[in-house]
């Protein structure tokens, strides 16, 4: 490219000529530009409407074109970007971690409704935290909350720590590395999981797989396996009167219904919407004494 070479480059003209350069992997591409350079110069891309005439330094002009450039190659934007927008915060990413979707604030709606009717400090176990989007944003719309996350993974436990410092948490969620919930003692008041979920013949045809790590989204032959992995442990896990929550892909109410209806007989489940109608959260309690 050779935005760079252009002494007058303005806000107007770098918008133009990224979204040109974004037309091919990019469904939004203006928006993708706008994001890009509103990134590479710090400021917000509501100034970049109301400034169209600014010129970028050639400092600037260079970061723009990187981003550029990477994107192009098919990179999804929030790795571009390092960070992404995740229930009304911005969390670091990295290839090493899942890109926080949408979908699963509704999780975090469900959760911290939950956690900010129980009384005194009540517990959090988030497990398989990739980027702690979930404990953070629990910890951090619950004050009172006192929060563990776990993660296989020890770069995901390095991207959550780095997230959970830049929130104010740190102090209150402790990361330990941990196959599933394995080793820890019970008692939390809320049990939230976000799995794999993806069956893995059907991988290939995600896109997600050609960039997001393989074993956070790899849910086995059915896509729930890591999900009835868990399911053993909750009895240990969860105080008389908590909550588990567990984000489901679509079409798979049934199948995790029919799991947990096995693996924890007695135990009362339902599911939860989203907003497209979709079951996309399971929650379970203890059945009643």
């Amino acid at each position: 490219m050779t935005l760079v070479d252009d002494p007058l480059l303005t806000v107007a003209s770098a918008t133009r000529l990224g979204t040109q350069h974004l037309q091919r992997v990019a469904e939004q591409p203006r928006r993708e530009a706008q994001v890009l350079l509103a990134d590479s110069l710090g400021v917000t891309t509501t100034w970049l409407q109301a400034h169209p005439e600014a010129e970028l330094s050639k400092v600037a002009a260079e970061a723009f074109v990187r981003q550029l450039e990477r994107r192009a190659t098919g990179t999804p934007l929030p790795y571009v970007l390092g960070w992404w927008e995740f229930f009304g915060r911005r969390f670091r990413v990295t290839p090493q971690v899942l890109i926080p979707r949408p979908e699963t604030e509704l999780l975090v709606e469900h959760g911290l409704n939950w956690l900010l009717h129980q009384p005194g400090e009540p517990r959090l176990l988030d497990v398989g935290t990739g980027s702690g989007c979930i404990a953070v944003s629990l910890a951090a719309g619950a004050p009172e909350c006192r929060a563990v996350a776990t993660d296989l993974s020890s770069a995901a436990l390095r991207i959550a720590r780095a997230n959970a410092e830049q929130h104010g948490v740190a102090a209150r969620l402790a990361l330990v590395q941990a196959d599933l919930a394995r080793g820890l003692a019970g008692g939390f008041d809320l049990v939230c999981a976000n799995l794999p979920y993806l069956p893995t013949a059907e991988l290939p045809q995600w896109d997600v797989s050609r960039w997001e790590p393989l074993p956070a989204l790899d849910g086995g032959s059915g896509g729930t396996e890591v999900i009835r992995r868990l399911l053993p442990a909750l009895p240990g896990l969860l105080c008389a009167d908590g909550m588990v929550l567990f984000e489901i892909g679509a079409g798979q109410e049934a199948q995790v219904l029919g799991s947990l209806a096995e693996a924890l007989p007695g135990w009362r489940a339902q599911s939860i919407a989203d907003l497209a109608g979709i079951p996309r959260v399971i929650e379970l309690k203890r059945g009643e004494a």
